[in-house]
């Protein structure tokens, strides 16, 4: 009796060591699961524009309708003959038809205007040839040479310069701020005093492309932000 109650206390003892040292590795690998750093990652790229569009509009006003549409023809004819001896290509040219306003059809016009119609004509430039286009940009002054006056496109008619590769670099730079992620949990890792883990989670980034300034808006900044959430261990 004595021998079973001996071996009955043992397999007790050692059920309880069992039992402790299995709360432990509980309590010590739910610890693990719960030590997580979540660090964000840059990439930024400098590119040059690879497609420019360019509205150039003109304006005839007056009061005899038909002359004003032979006038803006002329007007027309003078700005492709001026782009194409520049180097543009037919195929880059967009022509769209003029837009009348009559003044005197509007609701709270005075009729005391100079003139009735406003005529507006508008030559689109789209090309992947940026470089070329600005200098044609900054040559349009020649046009006056012609009689022709371009008036500022404004909000609706602005000059637009595109990125339109940067699919291309999308893997380079996701890898690069993926790997400045894992710079930064590598250093908090070391201040914690603990090691860097596996990725628990990551979010794909999300790219944005914007001018680099006003000044220069056919120079792009291509960035992309990505989250990384690493576990941590001892």
């Amino acid at each position: 009796m004595k021998e079973t109650n001996v071996l009955g206390a043992a397999l007790i003892a050692l059920g309880l060591v069992c039992m402790g040292w299995f709360i432990k590795a509980g309590i010590d690998n739910f610890s693990e699961k719960d030590r997580k750093v979540n660090v964000k990652g840059l990439a930024e790229q400098e590119v040059e524009a690879d497609k420019v569009t360019w509205p150039i509009v003109s304006k005839e006003v007056g009061n005899d309708l038909p002359a004003l549409y032979d006038k803006i023809g002329s007007t027309q004819k003078k700005i492709k003959s001026f782009l194409l001896s520049s180097g543009i290509k037919q195929e880059e040219l967009t022509e769209n038809a003029p837009q009348v306003v009559d003044l005197q059809a509007r609701e709270y016009s005075d009729n005391n205007k100079a003139y009735r119609y406003i005529v507006t004509s508008v030559i689109t430039v789209t090309s992947q040839n940026v470089k070329q286009v600005r200098k044609i940009i900054a040559r349009q002054g020649d046009l006056l040479k012609e009689g022709v006056a371009i008036v500022d496109g404004g909000y609706e008619n602005p000059v637009k310069y595109e990125f339109v590769a940067f699919k291309e670099m999308k893997p380079k730079m996701m890898q690069e701020a993926i790997e400045n992620a894992e710079k930064t949990a590598q250093q908090f890792a070391e201040n914690s005093h603990s090691k860097l883990n596996k990725i628990v989670s990551a979010d794909q980034g999300q790219f944005s492309i914007d001018n680099r300034d006003d000044n220069t808006p056919y120079i792009k900044k291509v960035r992309v932000v990505t989250t990384v959430t690493y576990s941590l261990k001892d």
